[in-house]
């Protein structure tokens, strides 16, 4: 879906501007046309007993930009889930959603906004609710990364996206920076030691970190656990963006790791997380269909 940067508002093309003033040295020309605007929309879905969406619930829809909220809907009434069996038996039930919604600018200078990433299950959450759940993973001592001196000089600011393998007995067995969507331009190797320190700053605090393995359910058994962890870097007088704002940002390439079982990749976009969480791979409500519709 095309718009024009008016119909994005005032917002995203400050952002643009903002994002793009950091990037004065040469070779920035070619990073700065990979600069994305998206936010973050979360609600919820009552999915039927044949994998149909019966209700979409939006948050806040009122401060969601009209076009925002007519791409969700147009998506919605073409989703299919795999349905959920309960004792072998398809049931109804409700799934919360969170959907990464994303503008490019076009060459001719107008806006294609779209669905990139989404993610349907308990775990779509606040950090607060998933905290009293015992049938998922819960962290228990995560403590945050410090900030890399020499990314703090570089004006470096985004988010990491990790991958953490929980053991058995709660502590971390490895971890991988899936994801690191940076809020700065520079050329190419700029953005990359930026990446490079964010990621490795994170790895090292994900590491020590600790969780509480599940106590119930369908994954107790589990010889590990994958879980989503996003980490924000950002400066203290960093503005924060509300909801139905546009973010903007320069987003980094996927990685993997041989540990990430295949049949569990795919389960939800990382940046479709909400930073602050912790969210379990493989308990996500599984989409049969486009997410665009």
């Amino acid at each position: 879906m095309s718009l024009k940067p008016r119909d994005i508002g005032r917002a995203l093309v400050l952002g643009l501007l903002l994002c793009g003033a950091a990037g004065v040295l040469a070779g920035v020309k070619e990073v700065r046309k990979q600069i994305e605007a998206s936010m973050l929309v979360t609600g919820s879905v009552i999915i039927e007993a044949d994998g149909s969406v019966g209700q979409l619930e939006v948050d806040q829809r009122e401060k969601l930009p009209a076009v925002v909220a007519g791409l969700i809907d147009k998506a919605a009434a073409e989703w299919k889930f795999e349905p959920a069996l309960v004792d072998g038996v398809a049931r109804r039930g409700k799934a919360r959603m969170s959907l990464r919604v994303v503008a490019n600018k076009l060459p001719d200078g107008d806006y294609r906004v779209a669905l990139t990433g989404g993610y349907f299950g308990d775990e779509a959450i606040t950090p607060e609710e998933r905290q009293q759940r015992a049938d998922s993973v819960r962290g228990l001592k995560l403590r945050a990364p410090a900030f890399p001196e020499p990314a703090a000089r570089m004006g470096a600011r985004g988010t990491v996206y990790l991958i953490v393998k929980v053991e058995r007995d709660g502590t971390v067995g490895d971890a991988i920076a899936e994801q690191v969507n940076l809020g700065i331009v520079g050329d190419e190797r700029q953005m990359q030691q930026m990446r490079n320190l964010l990621s490795k700053a994170a790895l090292v605090a994900a590491k020590k970190w600790t969780f509480q393995p599940p106590l119930e359910g369908s994954s107790v058994d589990a010889p590990f656990w994958l879980v989503r962890v996003p980490v924000d870097y950002r400066f203290p007088d960093d503005k924060v963006t509300g909801y139905g704002e546009w973010e903007v940002y320069v987003p980094g390439p996927r990685a993997t790791a041989s540990w990430m079982q295949a049949e569990q990749e795919g389960a939800g976009a990382p940046d479709a997380m909400v930073a602050g969480g912790v969210y379990e791979i493989g308990k996500g409500r599984r989409l049969l269909t486009p997410l665009s519709g």
